[in-house]
């Protein structure tokens, strides 16, 4: 899962930043309030949440919330507030962001938040995926290979859910490193190549001819369904 963080206190977002990469999320940063605005707006099938500050220099957060909701952007938002009003904590809503949590709050509970977001019924990410005799579990955390349990890192688990959301497409490398990592990632790094190279090992046990994870070259990669 991809995190987009719109807030410009750098000591907050970088101690929440390091604590959900630690959950194994994957989180972009930024404090600029029109740069955020853009990011949401061109990259909406990037991010699976935003957390996005109420109290930004320039563009408030919930006039970028109405923005993103009038172009019919759907990705949740939850809204970061230093304001404890009962009725301020409804203009939020009615803003259409999806949850609001209010400052200083325990990271335990920011998680908790997001996770009762991320599985709602109505989210898709909450669906099971299977490819072949591969099935992944995005609640549970779990992936299986003929019924069998196989351990995968967090970032192992990431690319396989990528892949698994679009069997048959050649993903460009960048499109990988920008939805696994992030956008400031270097795209010449052979991390990916490594990550590839374990995922084969665990799951691509098919014949040369017919396998799980093809190279194309010059492109990236594709998962063959």
């Amino acid at each position: 899962m991809r995190i987009l963080i719109v807030e410009d206190e750098e000591k907050l977002a970088q101690a929440v930043k390091k604590g959900l990469e630690l959950k194994g999320f994957s989180v972009d940063w930024l404090s600029d309030s029109e740069k955020a605005r853009t990011r949401i707006l061109l990259y909406k099938e990037e991010y699976d949440l935003v957390l996005l500050d109420l109290m930004l220099p320039g563009i408030s957060g919930d006039q970028i919330c109405r923005d993103v909701r009038e172009a019919g952007i759907t990705t949740p938002i939850i809204m970061l507030t230093a304001r404890d009003e009962t009725e301020y904590k409804v203009d939020l809503l009615n803003s259409g962001a999806d949850d609001y949590i209010t400052k200083p709050f325990a990271f335990d509970e920011l998680v908790a938040r997001i996770n009762a977001i991320l599985r709602r019924p109505e989210q898709s990410h909450s669906a099971n995926l299977k490819v072949r005799d591969i099935e992944l579990n995005p609640g549970k955390h779990v992936v299986t290979k003929n019924g069998k349990e196989v351990s995968l890192t967090l970032k192992e688990f990431s690319l396989l859910e990528l892949f698994m959301r679009h069997p048959d497409e050649a993903l460009p490398r960048e499109t990988i490193l920008d939805h696994v990592w992030n956008f400031d990632f270097p795209g010449f790094s052979n991390v990916l190549d490594v990550h590839m190279k374990n995922l084969r090992k665990k799951l691509d046990t098919y014949a040369e001819s017919d396998p799980l994870f093809e190279t194309i070259r010059g492109v990236g990669y594709r998962l063959n369904a």
